[in-house]
C-alpha cells in the first residue's frame, strides 16, 4: 500500500456539482437553476406545506369539534388488567411505580381505575381517580383504595 494508491471506499463519496464556474464547465450561466422564477433567485426558501399555489392540504381538510386546552388526560387501567398483573407478578400493592415498571403507564401519567372486568384478589390500589364501580369492586374483595 502506497499513498498514491489510496482511494476512498466504493460509494462513500459523491462528486459535487461545481456550478457557477463559467460557461466552459457546462454548469455556468444559470448554474442549473433554470430561468426566472422564485427557485432561481438567491435566498429562496419554500414554506412548509406549500403546494405551488394550490390550496394546501391542511387548509383543504375541514376542521370541526373542540379540544379544551384545560383537559386533564387520565390513563385508564381496568380491574381485569389489575387482576392479570396480580396473577402474573404476585403484587398485592398496585401503585404508580408498579404500573410503570410493568409498562402499563408512564411514570408521569395520571391514573384512573375503571370497573371493567372482575377482581378476585385482595389488593391495595393507589391511583389519582377511581370510578364508583371500580372502588366498590376493590372494597368488596377486601382491598383498599388510596386516592392521590
Amino acid at each position: 500500500m502506497k499513498l498514491n494508491t489510496l482511494k476512498p471506499a466504493e460509494g462513500s463519496t459523491k462528486s459535487n456539482k461545481r456550478v457557477g464556474r463559467g460557461q466552459g464547465s457546462g454548469r455556468g450561466g444559470t448554474s442549473t437553476r433554470g430561468h426566472k422564477g422564485a427557485k432561481s433567485r438567491s435566498g429562496y426558501s419554500r414554506k412548509a406545506g406549500f403546494e405551488g399555489g394550490q390550496m394546501p392540504l391542511q387548509r383543504r381538510v375541514p376542521k370541526f369539534g373542540f379540544n379544551s386546552p384545560n383537559r386533564t388526560e387520565y390513563k385508564a387501567i381496568n380491574l381485569d388488567t389489575i387482576q392479570q398483573l396480580v396473577d402474573q407478578s404476585g403484587e398485592s400493592v398496585i401503585n404508580l411505580e408498579v404500573l410503570a415498571s410493568h409498562g402499563l403507564a408512564a411514570k408521569n401519567d395520571l391514573i384512573k381505575v375503571l370497573g371493567r372486568g372482575e377482581l378476585k384478589s385482595k389488593v391495595e390500589v393507589t391511583a389519582h381517580k377511581f370510578s364508583a364501580t371500580a372502588e366498590a369492586a376493590i372494597e368488596k374483595v377486601g382491598g383498599t383504595v388510596t386516592k392521590l
